[in-house]
């Protein structure tokens, strides 16, 4: 019997703190779903298409599922009957928000388990935001996203 988990989030767009995280997840589950928010009151950068692919061209494993959802969490969890989430932790002040979220995704339902791994301590500081400001400025993000990423950010902010 395989054990599954999600690993949720807007991915906008994905860096290597969130392949770090996907990576150190295999280690510990037989498939990972990374599952990707629509979140309709967020204006991003990618569409949810954009993100998927995006996902997909940065991780190659059959053990990784990459698909998206709306609405929440614990519903979805309950569709694909994984109970198991993952949350990347890049410091102290983190902890604070997902473990509420954590507590909160279980109130809803008591199957719900969130594993916590905190990312490589390289990762640490990096975020999607600040991987989008620089890119938007023409900074250099090769060490914080793929190739396939970095080529997409750079057609969306420069043609």
């Amino acid at each position: 019997m395989s054990v599954s988990a999600i690993y949720a989030g807007s991915f906008d767009p994905i860096t290597n703190g969130h392949l770090d995280i996907i990576h150190r997840a295999l280690n510990v589950f037989d498939v990972v779903h990374v599952s990707v928010i629509d979140n309709l009151e967020k204006q991003p950068l990618f569409t949810i298409e954009e993100r998927i692919d995006l996902i997909s061209n940065s991780i190659h494993s059959d053990r990784v599922i990459v698909e998206g959802f709306q609405g929440l969490l614990v519903d979805y969890a309950r569709e694909k009957q994984i109970f198991n989430l993952i949350r990347g932790l890049r410091a102290v002040s983190d902890f604070e928000y997902e473990f509420q979220m954590s507590l909160t995704n279980r109130a809803q339902d008591s199957r719900i388990d969130t594993v916590f791994l905190m990312t490589d301590q390289s990762y640490s500081y990096l975020s999607s935001s600040i991987v989008r400001q620089l890119a938007k400025l023409k900074g250099n993000i090769s060490e914080y996203v793929s190739e396939y990423v970095k080529t997409k950010l750079e057609e969306k902010f420069h043609g």
